[in-house]
């Protein structure tokens, strides 16, 4: 079976290759299987698959979509760019970076608690600074769209989904945004950042990956009762670098993330 390659940037997702020239796809059964239901480890530049489980397959992503607006802010808004937060931005089921009602937040540090803590009340300040909950995730959907990520269809700015509004994406779609995501520098340095000050306090990054894999270039992470664990991030070894997803985990992804990765670089 040939590869499937992902988009080579950031606005083209077709492959620029022919599918004969593509190395095969392991087949999943050939690695050692983990708790996501679906993933896929791919080479970061090329877009080739190396190996893949249902990678088509349509799942919820839970917080990972807060790559998608996080692509959506920059493409509107400064980093420097400021608001003041309000009491409604809390009203949200957490994980929350901690708003607070007044307070002026750069463009920048809501990126960063978007980003490294998964705030889901910067995700809302964040959807009200592009003109409300609505036009955010309209616009992401468009991103999506433009990126080839047909697949993908948010429904809030944070992930948070529930019955009749649930967003989808699926393995394949979410390594396309996450690739396309790592061309913003300000992203791809944002996830690299074990910490960062935010206002009364320091933020410490969630993605666990940064400090337990050498080269990690990092990475998001995500949970509803819908999604259950999801996970994409990426790594480079050399000058070679992966993006490994996983969808619908129930156990430690971060150790099925390690496997594939180490898995992925044993290949090159």
């Amino acid at each position: 079976m040939a590869a499937t390659a992902l988009a080579l940037t950031a606005a083209v997702c077709a492959p620029t290759t022919s599918a004969s020239a593509q190395p095969a796809i392991e087949p999943a059964a050939a690695i050692a299987d983990g708790p996501a239901k679906a993933w896929l480890v791919a080479d970061l530049d090329s877009g080739a698959v190396l190996a893949a489980k249902d990678p088509n397959g349509s799942y919820a992503p839970a917080s990972t979509i807060k790559v998608l607006l996080a692509m959506v802010v920059l493409d509107n808004l400064r980093p420097g760019d400021f608001a003041r937060a309000n009491a409604s931005h809390g009203t949200v089921e957490c994980s929350c970076v901690g708003l607070t009602p007044r307070q002026p937040y750069t463009t920048r540090q809501l990126l960063e608690a978007l980003l490294m803590v998964s705030g889901n009340d910067a995700a809302n300040m964040l959807a009200d600074m592009l003109g409300g909950q609505r036009v955010a995730v309209a616009a992401m959907n468009r991103k999506a769209a433009s990126l080839g990520a047909r697949s993908t269809r948010a429904s809030s700015p944070s992930g948070l989904d529930g019955p009749g509004w649930e967003s989808i994406t699926s393995p394949l779609d979410l390594a396309t945004m996450f690739r396309a995501a790592l061309t913003y520098p300000l992203i791809a340095q944002i996830l690299r950042q074990p910490s960062a000050p935010f206002p009364g306090k320091t933020i410490t990054a969630q993605n666990e990956l940064l400090t337990r894999y050498p080269g990690d270039l990092g990475g998001k992470t995500g949970f509803t009762n819908l999604a259950r664990k999801t996970y994409v991030g990426a790594a480079q070894r050399g000058n070679r670098r992966l993006v490994v997803v996983q969808m619908y985990g129930t156990g430690d992804l971060y150790g099925q993330a390690v496997s594939l990765l180490d898995w992925g670089f044993s290949r090159g």
